[in-house]
């Protein structure tokens, strides 16, 4: 079962069930995905990151605009979404990543960083934060 089915399988029970936050939750996604797939991107957990990361950062500035109702809203959806992505590796599989990237590279100072989140990001195969990664490599470096 693809993500653009589960995630239409079950607006469906939410729409049944009468859930109507996650129901307009759903809808989006299942909305971005389809265009996603119109346009050629295969991709669906690439979508539904940028999803998720879209929801996180509109939560950030409904705060800082005094709005933490829309801000609750926001990142209730980004969990929705957070239900279809996969697992998210622990600090210890990310720096066990990490550390191999940069031997790989053989990079020693933090200007070598580009090369070491292509390694990075490639290896986590979307189970890491680009934030969460760029940060450990940037601590990695320069120690």
């Amino acid at each position: 079962m693809t993500v653009t089915e589960r995630v239409r399988s079950d607006m469906t029970s939410a729409m049944k069930a009468g859930e109507k936050q996650r129901v307009g939750a759903l809808r989006l996604v299942l909305s971005e995905l389809q265009k996603a797939a119109k346009e050629g991107g295969d991709d669906e957990l690439a979508v539904l990151r940028r999803e998720r990361k879209r929801r996180l950062e509109a939560a950030t500035q409904f705060r800082d605009g005094g709005r933490p109702e829309l801000a609750d809203q926001e990142e209730s959806e980004a969990k929705i979404i957070e239900d279809y992505l996969p697992a998210q590796l622990d600090d210890a599989e990310l720096d066990a990543i990490v550390a191999a990237a940069i031997d790989e590279t053989g990079a020693t100072e933090p200007k070598d960083m580009g090369q070491v989140m292509k390694v990075v990001m490639d290896r986590a195969e979307g189970r890491a934060d680009g934030k969460r990664a760029s940060a450990r490599v940037r601590e990695a470096l320069t120690d």
